[in-house]
């Protein structure tokens, strides 16, 4: 699964540019290792074997509005007591046009069926999975656009690797005849902001009216004889 979140994020980040990029979460994975952007920071929530650059709340990122480039967030937003307030952080973040790109496990999938079965137990099972269509209301709702996404890891999630080998053939098959089932999605949206016009009179396109002309009062002379 890592090995194919990671060749998706190379693609997903190769080609955005700017100043400033930020991965909110495991930080232990490089998943800006393909970013072009100069100044690439990992965001955690708490000190440990893998430390973060910032380690802080989530749900108060310390960092200016209209300052980030690009956000990444791998597996956040389901293991969040707020995942829509991680939204809106982001939102004030992002620089307008900036980018976000979210990694999510699906409900609808084998990975969300073997949810139910081992929920409260440990990760990747005791999340709250998001939806597709839940998470891009959410976006379009804070005034993002949809760009792209794909999904993967059409497989059961087994830990064996001789089961995993026999199940194999499910990846290639998925994604043609299934490919809303993937056990995990990548999405990537654009901050779109509405801009201010000043709206100015057509000084050219009026016309000036002209002058009434008034006939010259012509002055009788009298002799006087």
């Amino acid at each position: 699964m890592l090995d194919w979140e990671q060749r998706e994020l190379d693609a997903a980040v190769v080609d955005i540019f700017g100043f400033h990029a930020l991965q909110i979460g495991l930080p232990q994975c490089e998943f800006l290792r393909a970013s072009r952007i100069p100044l690439r920071q990992t965001v955690g929530e708490r000190v440990g074997k893998y430390a973060a650059n910032v380690v802080c709340d989530l749900n108060a990122l310390p960092f200016a509005a209209h300052s980030t480039d690009l956000a990444v967030l791998p597996h956040v937003l389901e293991f969040s007591d707020d995942p829509h307030l991680i939204l809106r952080e982001i939102e004030r973040i992002l620089i307008p046009e900036g980018q976000v790109v979210i990694i999510g496990f699906n409900p609808l999938s084998l990975w969300g069926m073997q949810r139910r079965f081992r929920r409260g137990g440990d990760f990747p099972w005791n999340g709250a999975y998001l939806s597709l269509n839940r998470l891009k209301d959410w976006l379009r709702l804070l005034g993002f656009e949809i760009d792209r996404g794909t999904l993967g890891c059409y497989a059961p999630p087994l830990t064996q690797e001789k089961w995993l080998r026999r199940w194999h053939f499910m990846e290639n098959a998925g994604s043609r005849w299934w490919s809303f089932s993937g056990g995990v999605y990548i999405l990537r949206a654009i901050k779109r902001t509405c801009g201010m016009r000043l709206i100015t009179p057509k000084w050219r396109a009026q016309t000036i009216a002209a002058k009434a002309l008034r006939p010259a009062v012509q002055k009788k002379s009298y002799d006087r004889g």
